[in-house]
């Protein structure tokens, strides 16, 4: 077996593959650039050596740079994980060249799959159904319109070397034929440095289902049944879920004898993944491409196999036959995975950078992640924070965890795509199992089913929920003091009523209630109604209170999934709809106040100029903690109360989001802010 094995990646993929490698007792070692240091898969490994710069072209796709960690290190082994050199060949030749295992295909493989037009070449003689359409070398404007009038409307011109959905285009008409072309190439270049392309038929509405297939160095290929993929966004995968849901027995058991054919036709060694699209009007599916790595979707297929497929990977590598395909177990059950993401989906989905303040994941749920709580996501590498999976003995059960699962996930720190992936998975097409590849493209609007609460009840819950663990809180510092109570009493007034100021993205509302000890009265459409709050569950862990808790305001009665931080954020699902508020409050409540103003953020998405402070000093209100410059402007962030400052998360350089934590002010009232 393999003694040492390096890692040639990053993020999640790395800590996937070292933990395997440490279970098996292997000695796992990473690679990292200099933006990389301190990231959790160089926490995780057994050793780590440096590659280089931040910017990926200088570290994660420097072969020489990657080979000589692997001498250093005296490794046996490589994983390429998926991304940045998992499919190049000749990264793979000179693993090989240099006497070092590659867990991964023959070169000549990576090389004839990495192109979509030799790929559909190769698996035509096999059997194997590809979309009609032009593969060829004659690359011509002339030529290519000709082919395109063969093929006919619509039909889509794609990069002949590349995938992610770069370099693809939607032509409905021969109008817009040429432009398209040159559009497609431009990226093709700047994507893959080649500027080939092939036009196909454009299937209108589409399943994206593909299979995991295996092969090792005996000749056998099998096949670990398929997913469906078409949970997509401009062709990048969002939810995927093992088995694919209501394809016809006879039409699945052509399909995986399609994608074992496929790989019998290169010779196809380890893991690998044949894509295809699946017409279910037309009953028929056709080849798209072979990945020639390990997916990033392959814990839905661990999930339902109950296999490990980065220890086949490393088996297959070192010579270890696979079982016949009549020794597979059948699926069990049913698995989804969420990608989630550090992106804003009510900003075209733009990637989010910042540090992670908080992470909360829900118990009984299978998360595969890159980071920890105060790592960042910065600008060089892609976005993702984790995958969620999910696991159930029907895919209706499978899917009810699933959005259990992202119910009771917080992060804080950044923007994410949480709200988003709600939407997506309690939406009715995706409980009907009725999502084709375009159908997030086609309208995203259709995911903004009506929210079946009143439009007022999700900001009352964050008050009332803010107001009732302020009041506990009090409580239990001073039990006995009737000066802890937070109920607006006054000696010889009327009780006052308390004011909480909640803001979300788009507005800010003054919400006025009274009572305490989850008794309480609103002030709603002019008059005082009845509110109560009751703890379902819960729970904290460093200023986070998480769970569930039962509202009955002016007679509606809901249960809501709650994330409180103490310094003055809350989330709040109802009926899978997340709501996200920051808290400022008034009227007994100063303390809430003094945390929240302890949190300064930036006011917009930028980079840090410089740092006016140091740990531990003393800072009056107004007085200048840091300089930021966006949006060509230069901005000062200064200190929002009297304090010591208590944690600094930014250093001159940085770039950061926006509503990002900079600086954490310890309040002190001893400090004289006059």
């Amino acid at each position: 077996m393999i003694q040492r094995l390096l890692i040639a990646n990053r993020g999640e993929i790395a800590c996937r593959v070292i933990e395997t490698a440490q279970r098996l007792g292997i000695e796992a070692v990473a690679v990292y650039s200099e933006a990389d240091r301190n990231a959790r898969h160089v926490r995780l490994a057994d050793a780590a050596y440096p590659i280089g710069p931040a910017a990926a072209k200088d570290s994660y796709l420097n072969i020489d740079r990657i080979l000589e960690a692997a001498k250093l290190s005296q490794a046996d082994a490589i994983h390429p994980g998926y991304g940045f050199l998992a499919e190049n060949a000749a990264f793979a030749q000179r693993v090989m060249d240099a006497g070092i295992i590659y867990v991964g295909p023959e070169p000549k493989t990576i090389e004839q799959m990495g192109s979509k037009a030799a790929a559909k070449a190769l698996v035509i003689p096999a059997g194997v159904p590809v979309i009609p359409g032009y593969h060829g070398e004659d690359q011509s404007d002339e030529h290519l319109a000709d082919q395109a009038k063969v093929i006919g409307f619509p039909l889509m011109i794609k990069a002949a070397a590349g995938g992610g959905g770069k370099g693809m285009r939607i032509v409905y008409e021969m109008a817009q034929f040429i432009e398209a072309i040159h559009a497609a190439r431009r990226e093709a270049t700047s994507s893959f440095g080649d500027d080939r392309v092939i036009l196909e038929r454009y299937l209108s509405h589409p399943r994206h289902i593909e299979a995991q297939i295996f092969g090792d160095r005996h000749g056998r290929v099998i096949h670990l049944y398929e997913r469906d993929c078409s949970s997509q966004r401009r062709h990048q995968k969002i939810i995927e879920e093992a088995p694919a849901h209501g394809l016809p027995d006879p039409l699945r058991a052509d399909l995986l004898s399609a994608a074992v054919d496929a790989a019998k036709a290169v010779d196809y060694v380890g893991a690998g993944t044949v894509e295809f699209l699946v017409d279910l009007a037309s009953n028929a599916f056709y080849f798209l491409e072979m990945n020639t790595r390990l997916q990033v979707e392959h814990p839905v297929t661990e999930m339902i196999t109950g296999l490990d497929l980065v220890e086949w990977q490393l088996r297959v590598a070192v010579g270890e036959s696979l079982p016949d395909q009549s020794e597979i177990p059948s699926p069990n059950g049913h698995a989804f995975e969420a990608r989630i993401y550090a992106e804003d989906p009510e900003q075209g989905f733009m990637p989010a950078i910042g540090r992670i303040q908080t992470l909360h994941w829900p118990d009984h749920v299978r998360i595969d992640t890159g980071v920890d709580a105060l790592d960042a996501i910065g600008i060089d590498y892609d976005p993702m924070i984790a995958k969620l999976i999910t696991h159930g003995p029907s895919r209706q059960e499978a899917l009810d965890r699933l959005n259990h699962a992202l119910d009771h996930t917080f992060i804080d720190g950044l923007t994410t795509n949480l709200s988003f992936l709600q939407a997506l998975s309690s939406g009715r097409a995706m409980q009907a199992a009725a999502i084709d590849t375009g159908y997030l493209d086609r309208d995203l609007h259709a995911l903004q089913v009506d929210d079946p609460i009143h439009a007022d009840d999700p900001w009352w819950v964050a008050a009332l929920h803010w107001a009732d663990h302020t009041d506990q809180r009090a409580q239990a510092l001073q039990a006995c003091s009737p000066w802890a109570q937070s109920d607006g009493w006054r000696l010889g007034l009327p009780a006052q009523a308390r004011t909480i100021t909640l803001r979300d993205r788009h507005q800010q509302r003054d919400l006025m209630l009274e009572g305490q000890r989850g008794q309480y009265r609103i002030w709603e459409d002019g008059q005082w109604h009845e509110a109560t709050i009751e703890a379902m569950s819960a729970q904290s862990h460093q200023g986070l209170t998480t769970g569930q808790w039962r509202f009955k305001i002016s007679g509606r009665e809901f249960i809501a999934i709650n994330h409180l931080h103490d310094r003055g954020v809350i989330e709040t699902s109802i009926d899978h709809h997340r709501h996200r508020y920051t808290i400022q409050t008034h009227a007994g409540m100063d303390e809430a106040s003094e945390a929240l103003g302890g949190q300064v953020t930036s006011p917009m998405p930028g980079q840090v100029m410089d740092v006016q402070v140091r740990l531990g000093q003393a800072v009056k209100t107004g007085e200048l903690l840091a300089v930021m410059e966006a949006m060509k402007m230069e901005l000062s962030i200064k200190a929002l109360i009297d304090g010591t400052v208590a944690a600094i998360h930014i250093e001159t350089g940085m770039r950061v989001d926006a509503n990002t934590v900079l600086i954490e002010i310890e309040p002190d009232p001893s400090i004289d802010g006059s």
